[in-house]
């Protein structure tokens, strides 16, 4: 039972009226990973999350969730929470009002239902946990549906952005729960234009463009299949760094940065080039006595893939 994925699509396809949302979608997801799910805007990202969540059915292919076939009805599947384009909330009631009704939906006696302030803890929202929820910044009912999530002890989380609206605090929180919840078994999938964060939660990714899955695997994989990368090097001798990197196989200087002259050319240098190529300019420079003080990519290389593969499909819609 353990080598069943917590998500397997085959040749999932979804459609409204003209508009083909899913098409031919595989896609796996083990239990004890989380799985981001990136793309352009309508690459049908919110679609697939609707199906795994039961608020649609496919048109055609096959959908299993934790290992047990999903059918033609409309239904949360077992085992699953989680929301799409934001938590369902009354902004009326408290925080944990909005638990305890929900607790109550689902057949928990309430009063004596320790869940509700476990979940509230969790998120980090015991403080304000008496505090209607009309006043609430975004995060804070970001954070909030989360809580509700966990309500079940889910063992697939599907979360459309959770990390919007938070501050650092509270986006550090949220990627401390994602993460231990993973560690004990629970597969979750997070669909989020935050590059950044997907780079430190995710084992994987999938991404979709026009409703198709251009790349589906580890995020290191991913990164190394990019390419050609641009990389900010700040060294003890720019200009001898600027040597040293016009001479290693594979490098190059991008254009508006091949100026010696140029504003801040005397400050860092940006090289063009894989990996490798890298690699062998570091050993270079220390043989030349340079000092390597910085050597990072100026955009981060799961962005960099992101544009590189959606982005003639972005830019066409």
């Amino acid at each position: 039972m353990d080598d069943i994925p917590a998500v397997r699509t085959r040749g999932l396809t979804k459609s409204f009226g003209d508009v083909v949302a899913l098409d031919g979608v595989d896609v796996d997801v083990p239990a004890g990973q989380v799985h981001g799910l990136v793309g352009p805007n309508g690459a049908g990202k919110t679609t697939l999350l609707g199906l795994l969540l039961g608020l649609a059915v496919a048109d055609s292919g096959r959908l299993e969730i934790l290992g047990t076939p999903v059918g033609r009805t409309l239904a949360v599947p077992e085992g699953v929470a989680g929301f799409v384009d934001g938590p369902g909330l009354y902004p009326s009631l408290t925080a944990r009002q909005n638990l305890a009704a929900l607790a109550s939906l689902r057949g928990y006696d309430v009063p004596k239902f320790a869940g509700v302030g476990d979940a509230l803890d969790q998120v980090g929202l015991t403080d304000v946990a008496d505090d209607r929820v009309g006043g609430f910044s975004l995060g804070m009912r970001q954070r909030l549906g989360l809580a509700a999530a966990l309500l079940t002890h889910p063992q697939l989380l599907v979360l459309d952005e959770p990390a919007n609206g938070l501050d650092p605090a509270g986006k550090h929180q949220v990627h401390r729960v994602l993460s231990e919840l993973a560690a004990h078994g629970t597969a979750v999938v997070i669909s989020s234009h935050r590059m950044d964060d997907l780079a430190v939660l995710c084992s994987e990714v999938t991404l979709l463009a026009t409703g198709r899955v251009v790349f589906s695997g580890p995020v290191g994989k991913l990164a190394a299949e990019t390419g050609e990368l641009d990389y900010r090097l700040v060294t003890s001798d720019p200009r001898a760094a600027r040597r040293v990197a016009l001479h290693t196989p594979g490098l190059s200087l991008p254009p508006g940065h091949d100026d010696a002259e140029r504003p801040g050319a005397a400050d860092a240098l940006v090289v063009r080039g894989p990996v490798p190529s890298l690699d062998d300019l570091v050993v270079r420079l220390v043989g030349a006595g340079v000092a390597v003080r910085e050597l990072g990519p100026v955009m981060p290389p799961l962005e960099a893939a992101f544009l590189a593969l959606t982005g003639a499909e972005e830019t066409s819609r």
